[in-house]
């Protein structure tokens, strides 16, 4: 990949912010090294690598990569039969301790992450060496300390030098302290020169305490003595010390020769860990920028939807969508300065380099990128005063750099193509440039300032405009591309805004040919009806989700009536099974009566008493038969039938309590149909009373009793915890029925706190339920936030 693109389009700030989200120095190798590939099937698998990492990541959170070291010298070392030091070691442990940690992390729950997870691959294949890791970490406690505990033997010594010091010590001091010697003594302290016990004796008195001198202060007044007597306890020390060397080197020899027996295992985990830290970097990436994993394609076809500069303030920056590949090949984009353009032509390239190098794009689902074998730029002002190089003369040197090296797999990025010369001759240039490139095939973005431009966009086949809105009443651009639409200048109207003389504006509108003057009323024209055409696009999807709504509300209206209909036909079927069961029990109760009667036929009272049983088995079985026969919805004379039925009437269903509209007019059996919500319902007149009679009609059927019943019943409270949204808020509609019935003027809805989904449902529907007056959440005492009281009208 050309490396004056990478600079370009910075694709190297990506790379050092890759860099600082390793762990490691051997996965910020392996991202310092990334560049874009241009091998399809390569590029599938550096993107799948940074989706599964990202996988991992969402799914159990961040990697433990503490203690990834690069001991790959030190391995080296081993392998040879060279003694680590005690930091090697260590750090040799904490890359063991490592291994340990990443696959207790991929498989310490029960988390899948598919089969084919490149991670959980590689971290499969990681060697984890318990007992080397345990063995280092038992014998070193730091890089400059072993523990007494690394053997028998280096614990015996550590203990007797130990006890040796302590006796000289003690021997010194009662040496210094001693009413005899103390005058001696330029101060009573027992020091250490050269790893011996010494006293600091005045310089004078040296003959008076026999022994060797070892050292002597500055001024030479102090001698470091160390008497004869403790001469020999200092060369027993010496020499215990000369062990205690000896018995480290032994324990880190061994322990060196424990790292070379697992080397082949060692070196595959440094390997497999750089590129776990790299892999996580990249997702930690992702992460970072709300990236997605673009759909790649051969075709030269790149579609991006929301696509937001990684290096820009994500609080700021402005998503773009763009597309080419398809019905053109070639995009020109016009548009004022500090519109957009730039940042345009800087976001197709950077997030091209960043897919072909394996790193998912900070974009919306349904972004597809091409792979290019080449892509080039010329972006920027590289004017060089040490080459004697204008504007226009380095612009063009890159670009003759950039058509020798072009091939139909190339894509190509032109800023103010063109620029920099005479208006005529460089947009002349421009459109020679572009054609030269179509013609090899190339993917081509281009941005300008030139009117030629435009209509060479127009005009041409596979070749089309763009433009960055500018909002000419600010002043400002919106750095929206607009695809489709050709750019205008707007410097009359700019120039208008800022003061300009009206006179010198319409002087200007004088110089303008004609056609020029027809092309930018076009482009004003053109602006125009796509605001509009974007304007009506939102209020459609507005609608559309209005619509959708009010959709949704009638299926659930629809199922909810559903329920309560099946509902109210299980309740009959069950009532009607009792009663078959209760007759079917005081039969068998009646004819076993029967039989001990007819055992007492020698008594005439007996057989009137057989006569009254059949009488009474008669009347229950005609019961029966009675009570069975009913339909489901009886045709009770509960009220006189209503006169003068129309069509349109609304009534009462008196049984069912439910309003309806009159469909059709009742038949010679005297039956009518009613609308009863989405259901159509044959009934018996009987059964229906007009709505204005309703309130005297639902007295005489009984509600008035059902209230009271219901008042004596009624809880001032329900609990909703544990249930869904859905079965609560069910719930909660039919208890504010009941309690209003009830007479209730204020109820208690328990909730819970929760995670306070349950507490903002229920909340919404009180705000549109015409039953309540109010409601508050609960205060101390009460239930606080877990708690809501309603007031009932």
């Amino acid at each position: 990949m050309n490396e004056k693109t990478i600079r370009i389009l910075e694709f190297n700030k990506i790379i050092d912010r890759l860099v600082t989200l390793t762990a490691s120095s051997l996965g910020a190798e392996l991202a310092q090294q990334l560049l874009p590939e241009v091998d399809f099937e390569k590029i599938k698998i550096n993107l799948k690598e940074t989706s599964d990492g990202v996988n991992f990541i969402s799914r159990r959170g961040s990697p433990p990569l503490g203690g990834v070291n690069d001991i790959r010298d030190s391995i080296r070392r081993a392998e040879i039969g060279s003694i680590l030091n005690p930091g090697e070691l260590i750090r040799v442990s904490g890359l063991l301790r490592a291994v340990r940690n990443l696959k207790n992390y991929a498989s310490g729950d029960n988390i899948r992450t598919g089969e084919d997870n490149v991670v959980g691959e590689l971290i499969n294949c990681l060697e984890a060496s318990k007992r080397v890791e345990d063995k280092i970490n038992m014998c070193i406690v730091s890089e400059e300390e072993i523990s007494d505990n690394a053997s028998p033997a280096l614990g015996n010594i550590r203990r007797q030098i130990r006890h040796a010091q302590n006796s000289i010590k003690d021997k010194l001091n009662d040496l210094v302290r001693s009413s005899k010697y103390q005058k001696y003594m330029q101060e009573s302290i027992v020091t250490l020169r050269g790893d011996r016990y010494v006293v600091p004796v005045k310089q004078e008195y040296r003959s008076e305490i026999p022994g060797l001198v070892h050292d002597s202060s500055a001024s030479g007044a102090t001698l470091f003595v160390e008497p004869m007597a403790v001469v020999e306890a200092n060369n027993t020390i010496r020499e215990l010390k000369i062990k205690e060397q000896t018995e480290i080197e032994r324990i880190l020899q061994e322990l060196s020769c424990d790292v070379s027996e697992i080397s082949m295992g060692l070196k595959t985990n440094v390997e497999l860990l750089a590129k776990l830290d790299f892999i996580f970097a990249k997702a930690k990436l992702s992460l970072d920028y709300n990236c997605v994993c673009p759909k790649l394609n051969r075709e030269g076809r790149t579609v991006i939807k929301k696509g937001r500069h990684p290096l820009l303030d994500p609080k700021i920056v402005v998503p773009i969508d763009f597309w080419i590949g398809d019905e053109f090949d070639t995009l020109v984009v016009t548009g004022p300065n500090t519109g957009g353009k730039t940042v345009t032509l800087k976001t197709v390239g950077l997030f091209t380099l960043m897919t072909q190098a394996g790193l998912q794009i900070p974009a919306n689902e349904g972004t597809e990128i091409s792979v290019f074998g080449k892509v080039f730029a010329d972006i920027g002002d590289e004017q060089s005063i040490e080459q004697s190089l204008s504007t226009f003369s380095s612009h063009m040197k890159n670009i003759v750099n950039i058509l020798e090296n072009v091939d139909s797999s190339s894509l190509v990025l032109f800023d103010e193509l063109g620029a920099g010369t005479d208006p005529t001759e460089g947009a002349a240039l421009a459109m020679a440039i572009l054609e030269h490139l179509k013609e090899r095939g190339c993917t081509i973005v281009a941005t300008t300032h030139y009117s030629q431009l435009k209509v060479y966009a127009v005009t041409t086949p596979h070749v089309e405009n763009a433009c960055c809105e500018f909002d000419v009443e600010t002043l400002k651009p919106t750095y929206k591309l607009l695809i489709g639409v050709p750019g205008r200048s707007n410097a009359f109207a700019i120039s208008n805004r800022l003061g300009l003389i009206d006179s010198i504006v319409e002087r200007a509108k004088g110089y303008l040919t004609s056609e020029e003057i027809k092309f930018e009323d076009m482009l004003m024209s053109i602006e125009k009806n796509l605001n509009q055409s974007e304007s009506e696009k939102r209020q459609a999807q507005v609608l559309k989700l209005e619509a959708e709504k009010i959709r949704n509300e009638i299926e659930e209206q629809k199922k909810r009536f559903e329920d309560r209909k099946e509902n109210i036909v299980k309740e009959a079927r069950e009532e009607a099974r009792r009663v078959l069961l209760d007759a079917k029990h005081e039969a068998e109760n009646i004819l076993s009566e029967m039989r001990r009667i007819q055992r007492e036929k020698e008594s005439s009272q007996s057989q009137k008493e057989a006569e009254d049983m059949r009488l009474k088995i008669k009347n229950k079985i005609d019961n029966i038969e009675e009570a069975l026969s009913k339909p489901i919805i009886p045709r009770n004379t509960l009220v006189k039938p209503p006169k003068n039925l129309k069509p349109g009437d609304s009534v009462l269903i008196i049984n069912l309590n439910q309003k309806g509209t009159v469909v059709a007019l009742p038949d010679k059996n005297g039956e009518a149909i009613v609308q009863a919500g989405i259901m159509k319902i044959n009934l018996h007149i009987t059964n229906l009373k007009v709505i204005d009679e309703q309130k005297a009609q639902i007295k005489r059927t009984g509600a008035g009793e059902i209230g009271v019943s219901k008042a004596r019943n009624i809880s001032t409270e329900i609990d909703l915890r544990g249930l869904n949204l859905e079965d609560a808020l069910e719930n909660v509609d039919k208890y504010l029925d009941d309690a209003v019935i009830s007479g209730l003027a204020e109820v208690s809805i328990i909730h819970g706190k929760g995670t306070g989904i349950l507490r903002s449902g229920i909340h919404q529907y009180l705000k549109s339920n015409k039953r309540v007056k109010s409601y508050r959440l609960g205060k101390y005492g009460e239930g606080e936030t877990g708690v809501t009281i309603v007031e009932l009208k």
